[in-house]
């Protein structure tokens, strides 16, 4: 996501923070069971694409060092608020830079799907391998095709007393692209509403390991977080770890 593409994202922030932040209390196994048992604090990770923060205040809480980034300044707004002992900082996933480099870096809750086109995520590796310490893990998770054929289909709403939020779901095979589309209404001096989309894209395995080799990324292993991390609810997604 480029920050001119953020508006969307700036309209899904304040739902994604309510209910959608709360992966981070069952990423955080699979993370520790990949990388961070290796990897005691005090470390400094990068974490891309951070959203609302919760996984940067956990991370924080066993003594690590973060700085999130994240292209939406309504995201990074509610990050700041849920991790003020962080570092945020708004800026385009494909081209940050930072004044030291990092130990590790994460991106989580499928983030590197919404990179619509190959070199563009491409161009995200490139970034985050500059941003590391040479052999530094970087490990990230990806909804696969599996994953878009099982969930990215029909629709669900939440009903709360303050807001109504409706989501509907396609995922075009042929075009390997998700689409999920929201109508959020919320209550606060009166009710408001908002519609908007987001895009994700279907990467292949292959695709996804070519791309890490070409831009330095070296010794790729891929984990169905399903079958070894113990996501239950979580068919067709994959984390990939590998090291600048």
């Amino acid at each position: 996501m480029t920050l001119a593409d953020s508006a969307s994202y700036d309209q899904f922030a304040w739902v994604y923070n309510r209910h959608f932040g709360r992966y981070a209390e069952q990423v955080l196994g699979p993370l520790n069971e990949l990388v961070l048992h290796d990897f005691p604090p005090p470390r400094r990770i990068l974490d891309l694409c951070c959203g609302t923060g919760q996984l940067d205040r956990a991370l924080q809480a066993l003594g690590y060092e973060i700085t999130g980034i994240d292209g939406s300044p309504e995201m990074i707004r509610f990050a700041r608020e849920n991790a003020p002992g962080c570092e945020f900082i708004v800026a385009d996933a494909r081209a940050f830079s930072v004044h030291r480099p990092f130990d590790a870096a994460v991106c989580v809750y499928d983030s590197l799907n919404h990179f619509m086109h190959l070199d563009r995520l491409r161009e995200v590796f490139r970034s985050v391998h500059a941003a590391l310490q040479e052999g530094a893990p970087f490990v990230f998770d990806l909804n696969m095709e599996a994953g878009f054929r099982e969930r990215w289909r029909g629709s669900f709403g939440i009903v709360e007393d303050d807001h109504v939020s409706v989501f509907r779901f396609h995922f075009d095979e042929y075009e390997k692209r998700g689409e999920f589309a929201a109508t959020i209404f919320r209550r606060e001096s009166g009710w408001s509403r908002s519609d908007f989309s987001l895009e994700q894209r279907c990467y292949s395995a292959e695709e996804v390991t070519t791309a890490l080799s070409a831009e330095g990324f070296s010794r790729v292993s891929i984990v169905d977080a399903q079958q070894w991390l113990s996501l239950n609810s979580r068919i067709g997604r994959s984390f990939f770890l590998c090291f600048a």
